[in-house]
């Protein structure tokens, strides 16, 4: 049985610091591509992060330079480090696995609710 499990969201006042976690089990964590989606209210689900088996990153245009996405093989977690928050930022953050080769193996965690004050 497949599971994602987010933590480490919460309120937080603006400029200030999450760590977001997601940690996985009953995949073959180092075959797949991990992502951080977020929705906020009355808006679409959109990308946030990326991080492939390899390591390479990528990050929608809003976060870059304030969140960092990492990935810890060992420990099948997937990271989301977010600085400097802002009030736009407040969305339920949700954790995404694909394989890198079979698309259609995707999962999804029940995702965790960050928000900013401002």
């Amino acid at each position: 049985q497949v599971q994602l499990v987010e933590s480490g969201g919460g309120l937080v006042q603006a400029g200030g610091s999450l760590r977001l976690s997601c940690a996985t089990s009953g995949i073959t964590f180092s075959n797949f591509k991990l992502g951080w989606y977020r929705q906020a209210p009355g808006k679409q689900r959109e990308l946030v992060a990326t991080i492939t088996p390899d390591y390479f990153t990528n990050y929608v245009d809003s976060v870059k330079g304030r969140f960092t996405v990492s990935r810890d093989n060992a420990k099948n977690t997937v990271y989301l480090q977010m600085n400097n928050l802002k009030p736009e930022d407040t969305a339920v953050y949700y954790c995404n696995a694909k394989h890198f080769l079979r698309a259609s193996l995707e999962y999804w965690g029940q995702g965790t609710q960050v928000t900013v004050s401002s």
